[in-house]
């Protein structure tokens, strides 16, 4: 298990979602009596769906999230992941099959982590993962509220990086996540400590800097948006 973040300026953590027994309580909240079969995870039940979230006009352009299919997106992301600046920090650099099983393992897991693309008026351009941090391993760090989400973000391209793109579509991918799951009180990330650039795109999308968390492969900084102060930061 690893637990890494681009070294972008604008990229977040990332680590594994641990394949947990699923709980009387996660199996209520599912609406089922059973785990979801092998395969492709029932999205909606956890996350929400991330395809279904309508599409917004952002400063940068047209942006909406698209839930990864390995055979159609795993050749770009795999590239975005052999770039020596975020190779350092997601450690999944490699042949396509290293990018390919980290994906797989999400879509056929039980929902609690979703892949997706983001894709800017048309561009595939970022990765990211959605995820229920309250269901994760990161909530054994921080003091977790339920249903807590978190993301993670990579921005693929060398051009689009360095110039508040970042910044902008954080503030975007968070404010459609409370738009869209309305028991969600807070958006948490955890960028290393020492990506300076990253902390500051955090923070310059509405994020606030909340404590140091000592996490297995890292020193990260808490970062946490609050749908009570979204309109004030």
């Amino acid at each position: 298990m690893h637990h890494a973040d681009a070294q972008t300026g604008d990229g977040t953590g990332t680590e594994d979602t641990l394949e947990l027994r699923l709980t009387e309580e996660l199996l209520a909240l599912l609406g089922d009596d059973a785990p979801p079969a092998a395969g492709r995870a029932d999205v909606s039940a956890l996350v929400g769906g991330p395809d279904a979230w309508s599409p917004v006009a952002t400063p940068a352009g047209h942006f909406h999230l698209v839930t990864v299919e390995p055979e159609r997106d795993v050749s770009v992301i795999s590239h975005w992941m052999n770039d020596p600046a975020v190779a350092a920090f997601w450690e999944l650099a490699g042949p396509e099959s290293v990018t390919d099983a980290h994906l797989r393992r999400q879509l056929a897991g039980d929902g609690r982590s979703v892949p997706c693309l983001g894709v800017l008026d048309g561009v595939p351009m970022s990765y990211w993962e959605i995820y229920r941090a309250d269901l994760d391993p990161l909530a054994r760090h921080y003091p977790s509220r339920p249903h807590d989400m978190g993301v993670h973000l990579l921005i693929g391209g060398v051009t689009d990086r360095g110039r508040g793109i970042g910044t902008v579509l954080l503030r975007a991918v968070s404010d459609l996540v409370l738009d869209n799951r309305p028991l969600c009180a807070r958006v948490v990330a955890e960028p290393d400590l020492r990506n300076t650039p990253s902390v500051s795109a955090f923070l310059s999308a509405g994020f606030r800097f909340c404590a140091e968390v000592d996490l297995p492969d890292k020193l990260a900084a808490l970062m946490i948006r609050d749908r009570t102060h979204r309109d004030h930061l």
